[in-house]
């Protein structure tokens, strides 16, 4: 317990340097870009229109899941999901990349992941509101279910530190972790619900169940569960109970490895 409150007390410790440098990190990346940052939310919304004729008019036929339209509810998990691959990966690779400036900056280890997963807000927040858009073109109207956004957005950040803390560390011992990473990701795009209904599919249900245990698939049904105004965070005790246990386990690990090594990761890369 102690490792995981030096580790969180460094995050809000220096949140002012984590906010500077995840603008400065969008700033860099796409700095040599003729649109820029509108790339941000040009590229997942290019990925979203492949999708819906490829699952939406092909595979689907465009039917209606949960009462709205196959984009409306695809829309719905595939924004949580692009946020959520693209700071697991970032986070991953964010000491191996970065440890060098540390050194001579001065701040803790630590922050790395979190100042990935802060700039990729910037894509998130713009993509979540093209979502609220969509919704009210569709005919959804705001309930006080929306206000279940706010914690599953928490819900969220919790898991991908605890996760990319995780992954990080193990990057940095073991740079062939990324890559294996990088594969389990484009496995779990299938299997956690951000353009496949797995209710529906012609699965056991066994396997079914097993695939609910998914801390990224209640986090996307959870997005889908406040927007559609479909369930309470509450009716699904179980689950939730579950993937804060499975979170919480996350964050022991990833703190314990991470106060463990941290002090020889140079020596590594």
């Amino acid at each position: 317990m102690k490792e995981i409150a030096a580790v969180i007390t460094e995050q809000f410790k220096h949140a002012g340097i984590v906010f500077r440098m995840s603008r400065y990190e969008d700033k860099a990346t796409y700095q040599s870009h003729y649109l820029g940052l509108a790339w941000q939310i040009l590229n997942p919304a290019i990925q979203v229109g492949i999708y819906y004729l490829v699952f939406g008019l092909g595979v689907n036929g465009n039917r209606e899941i949960d009462g709205v339209p196959f984009i409306i509810w695809m829309l719905i998990g595939i924004t949580a999901w692009f946020y959520i691959s693209a700071s697991i990966l970032g986070a991953s690779n964010s000491i191996h990349r970065q440890v060098g400036m540390v050194a001579k900056m001065k701040f803790p280890v630590s922050i790395l992941p979190s100042i990935n997963i802060i700039s990729n807000l910037s894509s998130y927040i713009p993509m979540v509101a093209i979502v609220v858009g969509s919704l009210f073109l569709a005919g959804v109207t705001p309930t006080l279910y929306w206000l279940q956004f706010f914690y599953y957005f928490i819900a969220m950040v919790v898991f991908l530190f605890a996760f990319g803390l995780l992954n990080a560390t193990i990057t940095v011992l073991v740079r062939d972790y990324h890559i294996f990473l990088q594969s389990v990701l484009r496995l779990l795009f299938y299997v956690s619900g951000p353009i496949w209904d797995i209710n529906n599919r012609n699965m056991p249900v066994w396997l079914i169940k097993i695939l609910r245990l998914n801390p990224i698939y209640y986090l996307i049904e959870g997005f889908r569960d406040a927007f559609l105004s479909r369930a309470w965070v509450w009716e699904k005790t179980t689950y939730t109970l579950i993937f804060w246990c499975l979170t919480f386990m996350l964050l022991i690990l990833g703190s314990h490895l991470h106060m463990k090594f941290r002090a020889r990761f140079v020596d590594y890369i």
